[in-house]
This record gives C-alpha cells, sequence and structure tokens, in this order.
C-alpha cells in the first residue's frame, strides 16, 4: 500500500511503502548499482591502455615566478592540473561558478601524493589578479598561470593527467565538461538524495523541485563558497556573459 507524503513543506515527495517493499526495490536498483561500478572499472582499465603524446615543457608563472611545467610535477612522477577559467580585470565575485565549485570541492592533493601524483590550478589570467584570489579563497593547491601560452593541452574548464620521463612531458588523458565531476563529491552526494541536484535537465518525478543548471552555485552576486570568506558582502549582478556550466 503506498501514499503520497502529505505533510512536507515541499510540494512532491517519494511514496511512502512499507519496509519489505522499499528492500525489494533497492535490491533491483542496487544490481543496477553495482554493473554501473563495473562499467567504471572497466572504463578506467581502458583509460589506463589508452597512448600517450609528447606536449612542451611551457613556461607558467607560479607563486616564485617564472617556472617550467616540468617544475610543476615538484618531483613527482605524475601531474593533475586543473584549468580554471578567468575574466581578467573583474572582481572576485564575477569569477567562474563552475570553476569555483569545482576547485572548492577538492581542497586536500594528500593521497593523490601518496600515489606520486601532483594536483595544481592552472589558470589564463595574469598570475598577479589570481594571487589574491588564492589567498581570498584559502586555496593551498599551488597555482600557476599560463597567460601567453598558446597550447591546445590547456583549455579551459579542463581537468587533465600528464606524466613525465625524465624532462619529457607526456599527455595521457584529459576531460572537460561533466568529466570534471570527478572532483565535485558534493554533486555525487546529492546524487543520492531523494530530490538529486533539483537542476532542470534531471529526469526526476513530476513535481520535483528543480532549477536552471549551476544556477544555486551562485547568491547574491558570488559564487556561494564566497560566503565562506571572512568580511564578504552582497555583490551586484554578474558583469560576465561567458562562464562554464554543467552539460547534461
Amino acid at each position: 500500500m503506498t501514499r503520497a507524503m502529505q505533510d512536507s513543506t515541499l510540494s512532491a515527495a517519494p511514496v511512502v511503502v512499507d519496509r519489505e517493499t522499499w528492500l525489494k526495490e533497492r535490491a533491483a536498483l542496487l544490481a543496477r548499482e553495482k554493473a554501473h561500478t563495473r562499467e567504471e572499472d572497466a572504463v578506467a582499465a581502458a583509460r589506463r591502455r589508452l597512448p600517450m603524446t609528447e606536449i612542451a615543457n611551457v613556461t607558467l608563472v607560479g607563486e616564485a615566478g617564472p617556472v617550467s611545467l616540468l617544475d610543476a610535477f615538484e618531483g613527482r612522477d605524475q601531474l593533475i592540473f586543473f584549468q580554471h577559467m578567468w575574466f581578467a580585470g573583474q572582481p572576485f565575485e564575477d569569477q567562474c561558478r563552475g570553476c569555483t565549485g569545482t576547485i572548492w570541492n577538492f581542497q586536500d592533493a594528500t593521497y593523490l601524493e601518496a600515489r606520486g601524483v601532483t594536483f595544481a590550478v592552472l589558470c589564463e589570467g595574469p598570475y598577479e589578479e589570481l594571487a589574491p584570489y588564492r589567498e581570498f579563497m584559502g586555496y593551498t593547491h599551488p597555482w600557476y598561470s599560463t597567460a601567453g601560452v598558446d597550447d591546445p593541452t590547456f583549455p579551459d574548464e579542463a581537468l587533465v593527467c600528464l606524466v613525465r620521463r625524465g624532462d619529457r612531458i607526456f599527455l595521457t588523458y584529459q576531460t572537460d565538461s561533466r568529466g570534471v565531476e570527478v572532483m565535485m563529491p558534493a554533486l555525487k552526494l546529492l546524487d543520492l538524495t531523494a530530490y538529486g541536484r533539483q537542476e532542470d535537465w534531471e529526469d526526476s518525478p513530476a513535481g520535483w523541485p528543480q532549477d536552471p543548471s549551476q544556477s544555486w552555485f551562485r547568491r547574491d552576486g558570488r559564487p556561494i563558497p564566497q560566503w565562506t570568506r571572512p568580511g564578504v558582502t552582497p555583490a551586484g549582478a554578474c558583469t560576465v556573459s561567458a562562464c562554464c556550466g554543467a552539460e547534461s
């Protein structure tokens, strides 16, 4: 016997069933989840078998000034970097909401480093603008400017994996759009909840709360993580017209 939940502030909710019925439904979904996990393992195995292609040891600008891409490995054999969008000359509150969400969701690379992998953020903006932004946000990952670098290895809002062999650098993997969600556990946790991410691209039952994709990433004129920073105040409407966003 099922009934709609009537005592909630939300306009719709999952039906209520007895525990036996719930366990049967959960078991059916679990079978699909396990198949999905096995397919993810198979895709990861194929990813490990991709060939690699050599890239240039370009010059970046970091906290200590100009450095080579090889230096960004910090002595480890592998480097993962996220290429952050940047709107030059714009205030902190107008920087990319999607890139902010991606980086904010990944604050510590300890476990990567334990497997010989360095993590860094690369950004096309001038370092003199990136440095105060990094400090304002409280980020601890190394940031480097790619300003002036003309190389397809460094696209906006992309996650890139590199490996070095001596003084040679090779590209092994690159992803963008929803591929960068591997860095965003908050979204994966929301996917487990009854209402999901509450975005309008999702296939949800009728009446489920939904907003335009990533619209909730910004509140009172700022990407929402900025409201954790000391002394912030509401800002006006975002003045930039282009910003990365999720693709379904």
